[in-house]
This record gives C-alpha cells, sequence and structure tokens, in this order.
C-alpha cells in the first residue's frame, strides 16, 4: 500500500509540475505582399486600417503604439525586421530598403528614370522624392545619391493634406 502511495505522490507531483511548465510560440506572419498601384497590403489592409486589424493580420509585430498615446507620430505598427512601418493615425505606411516581403512593382533600388512608363509624370517633383497621384491616394518614392529608390510612402491622403512622420 505505501509503494501504491509513493508512486501515485510521484506521478501527482510530475503531473502537476507539467502543468505549470508554458511554452511560448513565436508568432508567425504571413508575407508581406504589397499592391503598389491598388494601395494594399496582402489585399486586406489599407494605410486606413487600424492598430488592432494590423497586429491580427501580422502578429509578429517589432513594436506598437496605440491611438490615444502621447507618442510623437500617433498610433502607429512597426515591423522592424522587415523594414515596414504603419503610421495609423496618418493613414500612411512606409517601406524602407531593406524591405522583407514582395511589391508588385519592383521599386526598390530602381532607377528614378524608369519610372515615367509605369507611374506616369509625378505630381509634385523635388530633388530627392517624387510624388505621384494614384487611385487611393498619393506615392512617394524617395532616392538615394544614385538616383535609385529607397524608401517608398504611400496613403490615401492627398499631397495637401497629408502629414508625414519626421
Amino acid at each position: 500500500m505505501k509503494l501504491k502511495r509513493t508512486i501515485f505522490f510521484v506521478f501527482a507531483l510530475i503531473t502537476c509540475t507539467a502543468g505549470f511548465a508554458q511554452l511560448k510560440t513565436t508568432p508567425k506572419c504571413p508575407d508581406f505582399d504589397i499592391d503598389i498601384l491598388d494601395g494594399t497590403i496582402n489585399k486586406f489592409i489599407l494605410p486606413t486600417s487600424t492598430v488592432g486589424q494590423i497586429k491580427l493580420k501580422f502578429p509578429c509585430f517589432t513594436s506598437f503604439e496605440e491611438v490615444g498615446t502621447t507618442a510623437k507620430c500617433g498610433a502607429n505598427v512597426f515591423y522592424k525586421d522587415k523594414d515596414i512601418y504603419f503610421y495609423t493615425d496618418r493613414d500612411y505606411v512606409e517601406i524602407g530598403p531593406k524591405f522583407k516581403g514582395n511589391l508588385s512593382l519592383p521599386l526598390i533600388g530602381a532607377s528614378r528614370g524608369g519610372l515615367f512608363r509605369v507611374l506616369g509624370n509625378p505630381a509634385i517633383k523635388d530633388v530627392n522624392w517624387d510624388a505621384f497621384q494614384t487611385s487611393y491616394g498619393i506615392l512617394i518614392l524617395y532616392y538615394n545619391a544614385d538616383n535609385r529608390i529607397n524608401k517608398i510612402q504611400f496613403s490615401t491622403q492627398s499631397t495637401a493634406s497629408i502629414k508625414l512622420c519626421d
């Protein structure tokens, strides 16, 4: 009888200890598929999407700020390891030169001179950037010293109303 109690006690102890152990999984994100001409990410996320919608679709974010915070640029969701940033209070998305994902138009690294046939004339032109009017709003392309695209921003705002974060 004593042996049965001892075996039962050891079994119960092992079972209880295992019950407190927790395995944590790393969130798996789908690939970022960005349609530049349509202004969508994975055909669902828009520049006007909320922090909650973005985090639900892409749970592997590196940081975020909720609406109503005192963050300099307002609510946002950042994926620094993938070089894509959502500024939800300002309704725009920013894509950096080390973007890990798919672009419908291979713009990162593209030459400034080859854009006319795809995007037409820019609505506003500057030395370091061009802003193109799109069906959804605006597309801003930034250039490095070699006149190659190194940053993309797209928004539902117009050239007159967009407020970019510095």
